[in-house]
């Protein structure tokens, strides 16, 4: 009797990492985003006046990024408990005292 791999067991870990990937590309926006005001932070004020609006779409883009990165977090852990049970089953649907 041959036995392969946990499908589940890799859907899980196929979701940490996509649920890794979603917290990464989130933290990334979120650092360019700050850099790119605080350079532009250094301007005159008909710059500040037309800069504010700007901002404030940034400030959603931010709000928004974190949102994507709290969702990556629960991606995550919700894989590590997929990958964690379907190993714990394996042992269980094996009698391996027989």
């Amino acid at each position: 009797m041959q036995i392969s791999g946990s499908t589940a067991f890799y859907a899980g870990l196929s979701t940490v990492q996509t649920g890794q990937n979603r917290v990464d590309q989130a933290a990334g926006e979120i650092a360019n985003n700050t850099i790119e005001r605080s350079a532009t932070s250094q301007s005159s004020e008909i710059q500040a006046d037309r800069l504010r609006a700007v901002d404030r779409s940034q400030q959603s883009d931010v709000a928004a990024s974190m949102v994507e990165m709290a969702q990556g977090k629960i991606q995550l852990q919700l894989g590590v408990k997929v990958a964690k049970a379907s190993d714990e089953m394996l042992g269980t649907l094996i009698d391996t005292f027989a």
